[in-house]
């Protein structure tokens, strides 16, 4: 839209800011690499601002470390988060459409007609490009293209906050003895408590929530998969709340927040152009049309053990992101952005994450707005010229591997 483009977005819930919002993720990351910016145009511009309206505090980014990569997020207030959000699409001239969602997209030749179902029932919207930023590649789907699923999915999370004790006046050893009793009771699991499917860890009794329980073998990718992990999340987040109310010095226990819906890690990948593999997000490969950086871990939560699986990145190191693998196969002016670009397990279990996800979808608009000026498609539109624009709207583009790091952080 700032690029003059006539746009139209399509949110199905009623706010904007997706996983940090009506996630409740509240920390998104990463934004820098090795003490520089490896994210910025719209995306920086809107946690400064937040950040600002809120009087918060940035990280102290020069003095970055490779671990524990969690110093790097920024905490946001994910209220002012969503009026901010509001804010920029008013300004930016775009048009906004809540509590919509697509049902259908046909093509003839190079212009499409998506299907939106209503609430007042459904419209059918005429679009040169479509970008689908769904996180689940619902259009991609519905446009007939094929995605990939794996064999096992990783756990969402339903985020919350609790309150209402101190932490140092629990017996966590006691806890710990009535929790094991309450599990072989059938009445807990111990993902209720954190990450850790094979025994009790406090986890999130000492965060106070947070992103600490993992809801485990759901496909949120359709309507009724994403209902029965947003029961689930709340069903656990109803166990916990019984149990830790029994024990002393929990007993006023509370929730001060829980998150309108349970956080997704992983449902489906596009079949794009190019797949980026774990090996080339280690490797840190520059593509030839790579369009934005990503720098977090390898992250894949799993079913099983301690529930988590890292792979930090070398010193130096940071992946980038090429503009086929947005791209399904076969397609012509269709992109996706996000987590369901085209990526293997342990690719995808890094790219998916906020920051991430932003720096694709400013790509995904600006090689959009590029293609309807220049009337051409999105695979034509000149790489530089894409980049060339991206810089001109505060982002950071791929040109090479960063710098080394003055003082080298051990792997």
């Amino acid at each position: 839209a700032r690029l003059g483009a006539s746009t139209l977005l399509i949110e199905k819930s009623g706010q904007l800011g997706g996983t940090t919002t009506t996630g409740g993720v509240n920390f998104p990351g990463l934004f820098h690499a090795w003490t520089k910016p490896i994210v910025g145009g719209v995306a920086w511009e809107l946690i400064e601002r937040v950040t600002q309206e809120t009087g918060s505090t940035l990280p102290d980014f020069s003095q970055q470390k490779q671990r524990p990569h969690h110093t790097e997020h920024v905490l946001v207030d994910r209220f002012v988060y969503a009026m901010v959000c509001d804010e920029f699409i008013l300004e930016s001239g775009a048009d906004c459409l809540f509590h919509a969602i697509p049902t259908g997209v046909s093509e003839n030749g190079q212009k499409k007609t998506v299907t939106v179902a209503c609430k007042e029932g459904t419209h059918e919207l005429h679009a040169h490009v479509v970008i689908d930023a769904t996180g689940d590649a619902n259009l991609a789907t519905v446009a007939g293209y094929p995605v990939r699923e794996s064999e096992t999915l990783q756990p969402g999370t339903m985020v919350c906050k609790l309150a209402g004790y101190d932490m140092d006046m629990l017996d966590l050893e006691q806890i710990q003895i009535h929790a094991d009793a309450e599990v072989a009771a059938g009445r807990l699991s111990y993902t209720d408590l954190s990450w850790d499917s094979t025994g009790f860890s406090p986890q999130i009794i000492k965060e106070s929530g947070r992103n600490a329980n993992h809801i485990h073998g759901i496909d949120a990718r359709t309507s009724e998969g994403k209902t029965r992990m947003d029961i689930e999340g709340r069903r656990s987040l109803l166990r916990l709340y019984r149990f830790l109310r029994t024990q002393p010095g929990l007993e006023n226990l509370r929730f001060d927040y829980v998150a309108p819906e349970c956080g997704v890690r992983e449902t489906v990948t596009i079949e794009g152009e190019i797949e980026v593999t774990g090996d080339d997000y280690r490797s840190g490969r520059v593509w030839d049309d790579a369009v934005c950086y990503s720098f977090y871990p390898i992250d894949l939560h799993s079913s099983e053990g301690k529930g988590l699986q890292k792979h930090y990145l070398e010193e130096g190191t940071v992946a980038t992101i090429p503009r086929r693998a947005m791209l399904p196969k076969g397609s012509t002016n269709f992109i996706v952005a996000g987590r369901s670009v085209c990526s293997d397990r342990e690719a995808n279990s890094a790219l998916r994450v906020q920051a991430s996800c932003m720096a694709m979808g400013q790509a995904a608009g600006v090689l959009a707005a590029l293609a309807v000026r220049n009337s051409q498609t999105v695979i034509e539109v000149p790489i530089v010229e894409v980049r060339k624009t991206l810089v001109e709207h505060g982002a950071v583009v791929p040109e090479g591997q960063l710098s080394k790091a003055k003082n080298p952080s051990s792997v």
